[in-house]
């Protein structure tokens, strides 16, 4: 469980019960730019134990139903996504319509996009930042 992670532990106040609903419109929406000619990657997902596989299922169960991920055929497919992401404030922002094909990932239960900033994205912190101190 997310509490056996020692930083998370210490400050299990912050870390909501269950995850919100998607956030209302805000000042500033996450994009995503990418250099002229940028290629996607593709990486296959990794081995998943059983329960690792249970666990992953239900997560994008509940991320689906919360809608802040959708099926995506994207070919922008990252292979994974931290558990951190699940917990984490940064589903406060959305990110811009165009840019959601860019948050793809891929897992053996198929294909998703994030429509709310991921905690993984390089410029996530930096607009966080932004948003908290706005």
């Amino acid at each position: 469980p997310i509490e056996s992670i020692p930083v998370v532990n210490e400050f299990l106040e912050v870390f909501p019960e269950d995850l919100p609903g998607v956030p209302p419109e805000r000042e500033i929406d996450l994009g995503i730019d990418l250099l002229p000619d940028t290629q996607p990657i593709s990486i296959p997902p990794y081995c998943m134990t059983p329960a690792e596989l249970k666990e992953l299922k239900e997560q994008l169960k509940d991320l689906l139903e919360k809608g802040f991920i959708r099926p995506s055929h994207s070919p922008w497919g990252a292979s994974h996504f931290s558990k951190i992401d699940l917990r984490s404030g940064y589903h406060q922002v959305m990110v811009r319509e165009c840019d959601i094909l860019k948050t793809t990932f891929r897992t053996r239960y198929g294909h998703y996009e994030f429509v709310v900033m991921s905690f993984g994205l390089t410029n996530a912190p930096a607009l966080f930042m932004d948003l908290m101190n706005r």
